[in-house]
């Protein structure tokens, strides 16, 4: 017979959600003051500004989103790695 999931966030999840955020928030720091070092100026995070050019928007953003998401699905990976199956077993 198979079990039934209960409804509702599990700790593990709670815990992963929580760890992905904090790593996304420390990563943002990071890549902001490597941005600065790098670059001699602040990120662009006020889009209206017009000195905030196209290419240093998307730069950013990509940059931000590529090195964020990979953060998160080492943390998520490494949080939920204990409650994932081994491969060949059955369930």
């Amino acid at each position: 017979m198979a079990k039934k999931k209960k409804g509702g966030l599990s700790s593990g999840g709670l815990v992963a959600t929580l760890a992905a955020t904090a790593a996304a928030f420390v990563v943002r720091k990071a890549l902001a003051a490597g941005w600065t070092k790098v670059w001699g100026k602040e990120p662009p995070m006020d889009l209206t500004d017009p000195k905030v050019t196209l290419v240093e928007a998307i730069g950013w953003a990509a940059l931000l989103g590529v090195t964020v998401e990979i953060a998160r699905f080492f943390i998520i990976r490494a949080v939920a790695k204990p409650a994932l199956p081994e491969a060949g077993d059955a369930e």
